[in-house]
Formats: structure tokens, sequence, C-alpha cells
């Protein structure tokens, strides 16, 4: 099929998804099914091949983030029931102190949403904004925006995050490459994007603290400390950067280089986590063996529908993949003159504009990029870079038609021309600045 023909099923399956989701109102899952399907027939693909296309899609994406998803939603469950992330938040604002608690807010979000979903972490961390917005009575803008930054920064281009881990393992990235790129990229985008850019809309637009917010009570004798806390946090972290260390400094094919690739897999990383947090924390701190079955069944619940759209997205991507429509408008781009790190920002930043989801736009680039960057046998510190340009171009320019800008102006109380000018600005503040990040470091690896 010419190349014509498969560029307008790409941009028609992307514009397809969007008016199943937002006029058909049909549930994004059941959307991107339908619209797999329909790519698959108008691409020309073999009927036969197409379902077992999906079926390939769907394994491939949930085989490994299935894993890390319910481990990590665990681990993190039970670092906020025992205290920890209050800990490290609490910790931070007494440090900075008020005159500078909007930078200690991005820093807590940056730090204390790296185990969580971003819904989770905002709804556990917003009490900090609305407790430190009444003691200093300041606009409430200024430190919202740092918060949500942070945030979303952790969500987008940090491990163990389920769409930076996604992104990791559907490009073939090094994943120690993917922490190392993802750490710069996602604190100078919370920087700019959250108390530089929160101090400078504050001035020009104002949320009132809402009045039924009370203040968040805390037994800091009961909480673990501020540094068992930090290293449980990035322990996970540690194990997966063995991995590369192992890869650099350690003789391959020893004992000890196997080892290190073992506890550096992010399964083995995320479980021990989850283990450490348990027994050296949970059941430390008298809390029962059925409390923490009771954290981890419920940590587990709100995960299963993500993983489903997660899921639908990939048989999407693999789709794009097997059928040539991916390599198609991946070679009209680059025969366009267009930088593939840039291809890839502008690709996932059209996609998220068109139908909202970052991790369906992260699924659906990578189906439209991977045929050309396997093409040109890219390196795993090149593929984690042009990943962070992709995760970049995954939040810009929030919209009407993502959750998060609704979950925005649902806590803020903000209204929709508010929520354009503060969360939508910063998501898109965030996703070039952390693209930025990622093309400079792909131009030198």
């Amino acid at each position: 099929m010419d190349t014509l023909t498969l560029v307008l099923t790409a941009v028609g399956s992307v514009l397809m998804l969007l008016f199943l989701v937002m006029k058909a109102r049909l549930h994004a899952f059941v959307a991107l099914m339908l619209v797999s399907i329909g790519a698959g027939v108008f691409s020309g693909m073999p009927l036969e091949k197409i379902a077992a296309t999906m079926e390939k899609g769907m394994g491939g994406t949930l085989g490994f983030l299935a894993i890390v998803v319910a481990l990590g939603a665990m681990f993190g469950k039970i670092l906020h029931e025992t205290g920890a992330l209050d800990q490290i938040a609490r910790k931070l604002l007494s440090t900075f102190g008020e005159s500078r608690a909007h930078f200690a807010l991005g820093i807590a979000g940056l730090i204390c949403a790296l185990p969580l979903f971003f819904e989770v972490a905002v709804v556990l961390l917003i009490s900090m904004v609305f407790a430190v917005a009444r003691r200093t009575g300041g606009n409430l803008v200024k430190l919202t925006i740092p918060l949500f930054a942070g945030v979303a920064a952790a969500a987008a281009f940090l491990l163990p995050g389920p769409t930076p881990m996604l992104l990791a393992s559907q490009m073939k990235a090094d994943f120690g490459w993917m922490i190392a790129i993802g750490v710069v990229a996602a604190i100078i985008g919370m920087l700019i994007a959250g108390p530089l850019f929160g101090t400078f809309i504050s001035k020009y637009v104002t949320f009132e603290l809402p009045k039924d917010v009370t203040e968040p009570t805390l037994d800091e004798d009961k909480m673990p400390s501020l540094g068992f806390s930090f290293a449980l946090i990035l322990f996970p972290l540690f194990l997966v950067g063995l991995k590369t260390i192992g890869a650099r400094f350690v003789e391959p094919n020893t004992n000890l280089y196997h080892w290190l690739q073992f506890v550096g897999h992010p399964f083995v990383a995320i479980l021990v986590a989850c283990m450490v947090a348990i027994y050296g924390l949970a059941l430390r701190r008298g809390m029962s063996k059925n409390k923490v079955m009771e954290i981890c069944s419920a940590a587990l619940q709100p995960a299963g529908t993500i993983l489903l759209v997660i899921g639908a997205g990939g048989v999407f991507k693999q789709v794009l993949v097997d059928s040539g429509v991916g390599g198609a408008l991946g070679n009209a781009l680059i025969g366009a003159g267009l930088p593939i790190a840039l291809a890839c920002f502008l690709l996932a930043a059209a996609v998220r504009v068109i139908q909202g989801s970052a991790t369906v736009a992260c699924l659906t680039t990578v189906g439209l990029v991977m045929p050309i960057i396997e093409t040109l046998d890219f390196s795993g510190a090149q593929r984690a870079a042009l990943s962070i340009c992709i995760a970049g171009g995954s939040i810009v320019l929030s919209h009407v038609n993502d959750a998060g800008f609704w979950l925005f102006g649902k806590f803020t109380g903000a209204s929709e021309l508010d929520t354009l000018k503060t969360w939508t600005v910063m998501e898109t503040i965030l996703g070039t600045t952390g693209a930025l990040v990622g093309m400079a470091a792909f131009t030198m690896l």
C-alpha cells in the first residue's frame, strides 16, 4: 500500500479515537480496540493477522507493565499509610521555610510522587498546599502550581513511574540512562514550570482556599525517620542503577555482572523495595499482617482500569507497527527533514492534543517511530533520550480532553479559563523543557 494511504490511515485512526472518546462517549478501552481493528483493516493488513497482532500488542505491553504497576501501587500505598511520604513533605516545608514554601512543595511533589500514580499523588499531597496557604495567607496559585509540576514531572520522566517505565520497555532503552536523563529533565522542568512560573502567573490569577478544607494532623512520634523515608523511595532507583553500573564497569559474563543485571531489573528492584517496605517499615511499626494485606489489596483496585487502557494503547501501537502505518508516517517525517528527536516530541504532542491521554500518546508515538529507530540501530542510551522526548511531548497542551485538566480544576476551584492559564501552560512548559533536555542528551550520546 502506498505511503499516502498509510499516513492517512494513521491520521484518520487518531481522529476517530478522538471522536469515539469525546463525542460518542465510549470508554477509552473500547475505543482503542475499535480503532486498532479499523487501522488494521484500512492499512491492508490480512484479516487473519489483525487479531494475532492485537493479542501480541496487549501481551507485549502488559507482560512487563502489569508487574511493575501492581508492585509499585502496593509500594506507594504502604509508604503513604506508614507516614513516610508525609514525613518527607513536612520536613521539606520546615527546612525551606514559609517564604520558600513554593520550592519545597515542588520538590515534595517530585519526590513523593515517585511511587504513586499521578491522581493518587495529587489526592494525597494537596492537603499540604491548603495547610501552607492557611498559615501564610499566600495566593493558592503560587503554591499549587509547584506541587502539580513536581507530581507531573515525576509521572512523566522518572522511573519507576508507569509511563516512563512503559516507554523504556517499549523503546528498549537503557534503564540506567533513563533514570539519569529523566532526573535532569524532571528537576529542570519542575523548577521552571513550578516555582518560577507559579510565582509569575500568581500575579494575574488567584485561587481561593476552599472553605471546607481542614488542616491535616499527623502524629510525628509514629512517623519513620526522614533518612529512612528517603532511602525507601530511592532504594528501587538505586537497584536499577546498579544494572547500568554493571554494564559499564564490571567484566561481562562474570557472576557479579549477572547478579547486577538481575537485581537491577525493574521487576526485582520494585519487588525487593516492596518487601523492605512491608517487613522493614509496616510490620516493624506494629501494623498487623491483616492490615498490610488490606492496604496491598486496596492499592491494586485502581490499577486494574489503568492497566486495561494502557494495554489497549499497546494494541493500537502494535497494529501501527505491524501494518506499516508507523513506518510510513515516521519515514514521511524524517523525509521532511525533521530530526528524529524533534519528530518524537512533535508526534507525541500531536497525539496528546487530539486524544488527551499521555500514556496513549506515548504508546502511539512509539508505534510510529519504532520502525525508524530499529532501522537506525540506536544505542540504549540514545533510545532513553528519545523516550524522554516522547514523554515531554505527551504532556504538553493539556486541555478539556485530559483528566488531569479537570483534576486540577476540581482541587483548586479554578474556572476552565483559569485552568488553561495555569495548568495547561505549566504542563506545556514542563513537557517542552523535559524534551529539550532529551534532545540535548541525544546529541551528546
